[in-house]
């Protein structure tokens, strides 16, 4: 990593931000902005508009004419493709001043910024750019004189509605397949992460996508979100965060045009380690990173860690010196192991939960406390909270931070008791040397994902989606073109 480049970027004045609606660059309509507090200082790093109802229907308006009008979804297949390979190649061109300007929004440590966001981001949007022209029509087996044929169409206008954890990650997971499919988009980035969207939103527009095609509008969620959830122009609503932010989008679609609504709501994932672990240190090293990248704020993060009594003790202490082991700090340097939390309202909720289990009982193994408070950032000590009870609140609710829970079990059925014991069915992990144990984990677990001897890592090939109230849909593989293609049957009598 060119460290001089890092120094340089990070010195640089941020421009102020501005909503990009129908190809142009606006204020809100009512001229107000939001504060841009970085999470590394706590210092004033720029402003974005507060957006409005009036801007978030400008935006469906401005999308719908452009799908309407097919100046998108009418362009052949290649065209599309071509736009969108120039916009990925814009963004791996200018990763680092990407990856720089995010991670002083959002406070992720830049060595797993610049892989995991424009780095990420150009991979899918290539990912879904090369499928375009590989997604084909069916003809129905019909009886003679009769001739089915099952089209493939572009759903309309999407609402995509992104977290501040992997912004660029999590956004081009919508935005790929979308503009891919031929819809147009209205984005909502988060109220704290919205600066490397709306950089990329202009790569966007310098490779080509047509004017409509692509609108982003900054804002307060209650406000810029809600209008979209209600706009009659928006067919789709995509969404990533939290349960209760979900429940008002679905809300707000049966009140207004019954658009469809997916749904991403995070998770409380176990990860399963038995005493036959194919390695012991490597599951420890691991469940560390599992948790403890990004603070803890990542969806499918292992924040529950289960494991087998006669090994609990020395897991533990082997998990609790890997996570005292890490380097918490400025996430512009790069021997940084996990950066800021990204607000400080975030870091007081994290402080809650633990103070919460320290009033209960439990041990706080390792972590607990807010750290390096005279730079002003929002860092929180790798946590890790031992003796928990699965009915505890730090075992069934989701932290978003540097907190884990560890939790021991006796045997398979116990562990998979414990493990399906929440709301929650994003992701899981089992650590086990016996194959047939696996499998039945894999079989018997409740989740979209489950890991076996690993944490994290599955590529784009891959679906992404959660069960019970983690949600519904999947991001990622060619199966989050579900969400963006109407079926349209043609019945013809020869």
């Amino acid at each position: 990593m060119n460290t001089a480049e890092l120094t340089r970027l990070r010195s640089q004045p941020v421009k102020a931000g501005s909503h990009i609606i129908d190809g142009e660059l606006r204020a809100a309509s009512h001229g107000k902005v939001m504060d841009i507090v970085s999470p590394i200082d706590g210092t004033l790093l720029t402003t974005v508009p507060r957006g409005t109802a009036d801007d978030a229907n400008a935006a469906a308006a401005a999308a719908r004419k452009a799908f309407d009008d097919g100046r998108w979804s009418g362009l052949a297949p290649a065209a599309r493709k071509k736009i969108l390979l120039k916009w990925a190649d814009l963004i791996e061109a200018n990763a680092m001043e990407i990856a720089v300007l995010g991670v002083r929004d959002n406070g992720t440590e830049i060595g797993m910024a610049l892989k995991a966001e424009p780095l990420s981001a150009a991979g899918t949007i290539r990912y879904y750019a090369e499928a375009i022209d590989k997604i084909y029509g069916e003809i129905a087996p019909t009886a003679p004189g009769n001739l089915g044929l099952v089209h493939k169409e572009p759903v309309g206008v999407v609402g995509a509605i992104v977290p501040w954890n992997f912004p660029l990650m999590i956004g081009a997971w919508k935005l790929g397949p979308a503009l891919a499919a031929g819809c147009t988009v209205v984005l909502k980035p988060a109220e704290t992460a919205s600066l490397s969207l709306l950089r990329i939103a202009e790569l966007a527009l310098e490779a080509g996508l047509p004017k409509g095609v692509l609108n982003v509008v900054t804002g307060e969620g209650a406000i810029v979100g809600a209008a979209l959830a209600e706009a009659a122009d928006v067919d789709v609503i995509v969404f990533t965060g939290s349960g209760t932010t979900g429940r008002r989008l679905l809300q707000a679609s049966a009140k207004s045009n019954l658009k469809r609504v997916y749904l991403e709501l995070g998770g409380k994932s176990p990860n399963i380690v038995f005493a036959d672990a194919p390695d012991i240190d490597e599951a420890a090293k691991v469940s560390a990173q599992g948790i403890f990248r990004n603070s803890g704020q990542v969806c499918i993060a292992g924040s529950r860690l289960l494991v087998e009594r006669s090994i609990h003790d020395a897991f533990v202490e082997k998990l609790v010196a890997t996570a005292k082991s890490m380097k918490v700090g400025d996430p512009l340097d790069p021997s940084t192991g996990a950066g800021a939390v990204n607000s400080l309202g975030q870091l007081e909720q994290n402080l809650q939960f633990v103070e919460e289990a320290r009033l209960a009982g439990r041990t706080i193994a390792t972590g607990g406390k807010r750290i390096l408070a005279e730079s002003g950032g929002y860092y929180m000590e790798p946590t890790v909270v031992a003796g928990v009870e699965p009915s505890d609140r730090v075992a069934q609710e989701e932290v978003f931070g540097p907190v884990l829970a560890v939790l021991p079990f006796d045997t398979e059925d116990e562990a998979i008791e414990i493990a399906n014991g929440t709301n929650f069915g994003l992701a899981a992990a089992v650590w086990t040397q016996n194959l047939s144990r696996a499998h039945r984990m894999v079989k018997r677990i409740k989740a979209g994902v489950v890991h076996v001897n690993t944490y994290g890592g599955a590529d784009s090939t891959v679906p992404l989606g959660g069960v019970k109230q983690s949600g519904n849909g999947h991001d990622k593989s060619l199966h989050a073109f579900d969400k963006y293609l109407d079926l349209k049957t043609a019945w013809i009598k020869l």
